[in-house]
């Protein structure tokens, strides 16, 4: 567990910064930081942090340079992942797509990596890794872009008739259109049924995609844990579960997190459909944006679905405190052995394969 120690106090002052360790689970000022700081996003919130000690024993902590008899100020949130198959390292944050640091970058930044670079010499992680929304500059000191993705955002200030000119007519508009006239139904909610449903979608998605689900009590627990700021939208057809989406909300943003689907029943136009009633409950709701959520590069047809919805598209990158050699080790376990393995198993070998390795792949 972290801590900070008399003997780390001292080493991890620097410019007159001191900075702490206090956790996210218990300090309420933290909920106060995430509800007002303007780069907190849901993946800040505590019932995310709280679904993943849940679900994958992870330890959730904050370094803060904010003194303990006073408001908490700012802060970056990380995680301890510690595996005996990918290593030992620090976070921020797991399964997030993005965990903004909440502080001053000219101001802070360089005390906290000096605490960082410290617990890595201490501890001996595999790596620290960060996952901003805005990219790192000179302040970034030791830490190194290690991978970039494409992240999509659609801005609701236009009208919905406006945004809805603005779908691709053949992929999206009529998409739409043909589920109106298959009059597919509509279910929103977080219930027991509702979970179940998309789980079952999930498996069918994730065998097609030969990759592993993630485990059940993940869902159950962002379910628990997130309260209103989680949405399971759900299409069928004649009572057959078709498509289905879910969506995490806070404030005035919301994100596309998951999204599943049977294939039998991509031609009915499932999850255009659900997209659109997504856009039209955001509007309704006054929500100023939708987070598409990120894509890896290489997954064009994924980055051109989003596309078509009217969606903006930036760089996402992350970067890491980290020794070469393990680096490039990680690297080769993330993107080839990882997919090779799972590619020739067994389908029903497949969810029990995804409750063991997720807790290793944070």
């Amino acid at each position: 567990m972290i801590d900070a120690t008399p003997a780390t106090r001292e080493a991890i002052v620097r410019d007159n910064v001191n900075i702490r360790v206090t956790n996210p689970l218990a300090d309420d000022q933290w909920d106060s930081l995430v509800a007002r700081h303007p780069r907190a996003s849901v993946f800040h919130r505590r019932g995310w942090l709280e679904a993943l000690a849940r679900t994958y024993g992870y330890e959730p902590f904050v370094l803060t340079s904010s003194p303990s008899d006073g408001p908490l100020e700012n802060g970056i949130v990380f995680c301890r992942v510690a595996s005996w198959v990918t290593g030992t390292r620090l976070v921020s944050i797991p399964f997030a797509d993005h965990c903004e640091p909440l502080l001053d970058y000219e101001a802070a930044f360089p005390a906290f990596i000096d605490w960082l670079r410290g617990e890595f010499q201490r501890r001996g992680y595999s790596y620290i890794e960060l996952r901003p929304l805005t990219p790192l500059g000179r302040t970034s000191c030791d830490l190194r872009a290690s991978c970039s993705y494409c992240l999509h955002s659609l801005d609701l200030k236009p009208t919905l008739e406006q945004i809805f000119e603005g779908l691709h007519k053949d992929s999206i508009q009529r998409k739409i259109q043909r589920a109106e006239r298959e009059k597919l139904s509509y279910e929103g909610g977080v219930s027991g049924e509702l979970v179940r449903e998309f789980y079952q979608l999930l498996l069918m998605t994730r065998r097609r995609h030969h990759l592993p689900p993630q485990p059940r009590t993940w869902f159950e627990n962002l379910v628990e844990c997130m309260g209103d700021s989680i949405q399971i939208r759900l299409a069928r057809k004649e009572g057959t579960p078709i498509a289905a989406i879910v969506t995490l909300s806070h404030r005035s943003t919301i994100v596309y997190k998951y999204g599943c689907s049977d294939a039998r029943f991509h031609n009915l136009g499932g999850m255009p459909f659900l997209f659109w009633r997504l856009i039209e409950e955001s509007k309704a709701l006054g929500v100023r944006d939708i987070d598409f959520g990120r894509s890896d590069l290489e997954n064009e047809s994924l980055i051109t679905f989003k596309d078509r919805f009217g969606a903006k598209k930036r760089t996402l990158t992350y970067y890491r405190h980290v020794g070469k050699k393990v680096h490039e080790l990680l690297d080769r376990r993330d993107s080839w052995v990882f997919r090779r393995v799972v590619s020739i198993l067994p389908d029903v070998l497949l969810s029990a394969t995804g409750r063991i390795l997720y807790k290793h792949t944070g």
